[in-house]
């Protein structure tokens, strides 16, 4: 048996945030942010606005910061355990969203450590205090549709994907009005992690009939508006952040694999952007998979109009295509020319690959792996060269 599950309601289209006044009935809202970005748009001011206007009292939470700390998640669920809201309203990127989703199981589970949540599927029953609601503000996280929070231990330089359906919101506003306050570097890492999270949720161990059209739909879509998009194309904007979305219902569901896992690790250690990490990553991870699920690839190019008669010749115009959107969205092909040195890569090379393998993104990559096998993948990434093993 396998399962599927989205947000009850997923309100989308400009001036979205509208919809928050849905949550009439309701006592208290706590909204949780993270930068000034929101702040300075106007959104901020909105949505506190709308939820006022809706009878409900409100508190502001600021100042999440970019990769979340463990230390931040229980500052949050310490102001939540005081001011006991029943509905948690996240806005901004995808750290304030991943963020709230953990304070919410520590307000609703004051006992818990965080160890007690690290693997998957660990979270115990939500709902019983709270509802929570998830505003994204870029376009490539859909943090807002999934089962998934990404947390730092800044102690150790490790990222922590949390995994639970429990941590799926319960409404999803996707304002396109919202992403077109983000900047072009910002627009370029999260539209390749959105392209990174649909190719994964094609390929994984969990896919069903269900996560392939979504995924489908989010590829054929980001190629179409990626470009566009990072040159400041207003509808471009509102179609990505459309995109990201169904991407996110894919992975979600289907689950992700090792660019994934190994972007956890590679971003905590050399301060790049997840996205940018994944951006990559992507090409050498297709060519390691390719060795198990060539006609899936193939099926993505063909898909896409791609040039080639046979399967790898379809899988190779794959990786070329990436790494030329890459190349178009100002994002280095491999790690070393991103800038990483190669000391620090070598110092780091057996921790990343050690942490990689016990990624909970690991157990749904289509091929089969080891701290030895990703080694090999880093180092590829790292230098450039094409993985042929």
């Amino acid at each position: 048996m396998a399962r599927f599950t989205l947000p009850r309601d997923i309100y989308f289209g400009s001036g979205a945030i509208n919809e928050l006044k849905n949550l009439k009935g309701r006592k208290k809202a706590i909204v949780i942010t993270g930068g000034s970005s929101m702040k300075k748009g106007g959104f901020l001011q909105r949505v506190e606005d709308v939820l006022k206007e809706t009878g409900l009292e409100v508190l502001l939470f600021e100042g999440v910061e970019p990769d979340p700390s463990i230390e931040t998640v229980f500052r949050g669920a310490k102001v939540m355990q005081e001011f006991e809201p029943d509905v948690i309203v996240s806005i901004g990127g995808g750290s304030p969203i991943d963020a709230a989703k953990a304070m919410w199981v520590f307000y609703e589970h004051p006992e818990l450590t965080f160890d007690d949540i690290k693997d998957p599927f660990s979270i115990p029953q939500l709902r019983k205090k709270a509802i929570f609601v998830a505003i994204p503000s870029t376009s490539g996280t859909a943090t807002e549709v999934t089962a998934f929070s990404v947390i730092t231990d800044y102690s150790t330089h490790i990222k922590y994907p949390l995994a639970d359906f429990e941590i799926t919101p319960d409404i999803a506003i996707l304002d396109t009005d919202i992403p077109l306050t983000m900047p072009q570097k910002l627009t370029a890492h999260t539209g390749m992690d959105a392209l990174t999270h649909a190719i994964e949720a094609y390929v994984a161990t969990a896919r069903s009939p269900f996560s392939d059209p979504l995924a489908l739909k989010a590829i054929s879509d980001i190629y179409d508006s990626i470009i566009d998009s990072y040159n400041n194309n207003v509808e471009a904007r509102g179609k990505m952040h459309i995109a990201q979305c169904l991407a996110g219902m894919a992975f979600s569901n289907a689950l992700l694999g090792i660019v994934h896992s190994l972007a956890h690790k590679v971003g905590a250690q050399y301060d790049i952007p997840h996205g940018c990490c994944n951006a990559i990553m992507l090409p050498y991870v297709i060519q390691y998979n390719s060795k198990v699920c060539m006609e899936r690839f193939a099926d993505i190019a063909r898909m896409l109009g791609l040039p080639g008669g046979t399967d790898k010749q379809l899988t190779d115009s794959l990786v070329t295509s990436i790494r030329t959107l890459n190349d178009k969205l100002n994002i280095p092909n491999s790690y070393k020319a991103y800038g990483v040195p190669e000391d620090q890569f070598k110092a780091t090379l057996d921790f990343i690959a050690e942490n990689a393998v016990l990624d909970p993104c690991t157990g749904s990559n289509p091929r089969a792996t080891d701290v030895e096998l990703m080694r090999k993948v880093l180092a590829c990434t790292y230098y450039g060269e094409d993985v042929n093993f």
